[in-house]
């Protein structure tokens, strides 16, 4: 399993006129953290859109648990347990300052070819990154 955490800040933008952050916004976190996760294990989107892959959303779950606040520090934790095929499965744990489990989601993405629109399998670099954290149960966090 591969893991990443990283922190982000509660904008007051992000919350709806409860105080709490909007719904919405939680498929944003999730792509913070699936942006950053990757790009800690060294895939950039932007390379891979260059090279003529793209990663459309084929689906997105999320589980509201406790709100989130204006100005509250939350940890995006998200987690890859499987090698990705054509498609690649992230979940993702929202976290309080204190440890508080605020969300769970889950998103399915679909690897791409930019000039036919047509699924294709991950990208041979992404696989090699991703197979030692998958080798004999290796698990391993980067923060």
């Amino acid at each position: 399993m591969y893991s990443h955490e990283v922190k982000e800040r509660i904008r007051y933008a992000d919350t709806d006129q409860m105080g709490f952050v909007y719904y919405g916004n939680y498929a944003r976190f999730y792509e913070i953290g699936r942006v950053e996760a990757l790009r800690a294990l060294g895939v950039k989107y932007k390379q891979m859109e260059e090279e003529g892959i793209m990663l459309p959303v084929l689906e997105c779950y999320s589980k509201y648990i406790k709100p989130a606040k204006y100005d509250d520090l939350i940890t995006i934790k998200t987690m890859i347990k499987e090698l990705p095929s054509a498609r690649i499965f992230f979940e993702y744990e929202i976290l309080s300052e204190d440890g508080q489990l605020l969300n769970q989601g889950k998103t399915t993405l679909v690897f791409m070819r930019s000039d036919s629109h047509r699924p294709c399998k991950a990208p041979e670099e992404i696989l090699k990154l991703l197979e030692p954290y998958f080798a004999d149960n290796y698990e391993k966090e980067i923060s």
